[in-house]
């Protein structure tokens, strides 16, 4: 049987701050209160993204150590460059770290960066033309 990557967890110091980010960045996030520990939320491309707050990090393992700096960066797959940049327009308009405008990349994209919460870079991507979408 091969392993299939399922879950990838982003380790939150607010849940409630977490999941505000995530639903104005596009997301389908539940509404959850801060006593909240886990949350998973299942994505239209079929993986799944989790959230764990640091209580239960610290929880399951005495000896997990808060990272310094930033804990994860991925990408997001936006359906046309103009979604790119109202998304990124969205975000940073709700009070949120814009890390790159929108540019045009050399490798064909639109591309972006935002930061979220906790530190972590969240980059945003989409084809520059139809034919170019991946």
């Amino acid at each position: 049987m091969a392993i299939v990557p399922h879950t990838i967890d982003l380790v939150v110091a607010d849940m409630t701050a977490a999941m505000v980010f995530y639903r104005t960045l596009g997301l389908d996030v539940p509404d959850v209160g801060p006593e909240e520990a886990q949350v998973q939320v299942s994505t239209l491309g079929g993986a799944t993204l989790g959230f764990v707050t640091e209580e239960l990090m610290k929880g399951h393992n005495p000896h997990w150590v808060q990272p310094v700096g930033q804990r994860v960066t991925f990408a997001c797959r936006c359906d046309s460059a103009n979604e790119l940049d109202e998304t990124y327009a969205r975000v940073v308009a709700a009070g949120y770290e814009g890390r790159q405008e929108p540019w045009d990349a050399p490798w064909g994209q639109r591309y972006a960066m935002v930061g979220d919460p906790d530190g972590n870079r969240v980059d945003l991507f989409a084809a520059i033309s139809e034919e170019g979408e991946e």
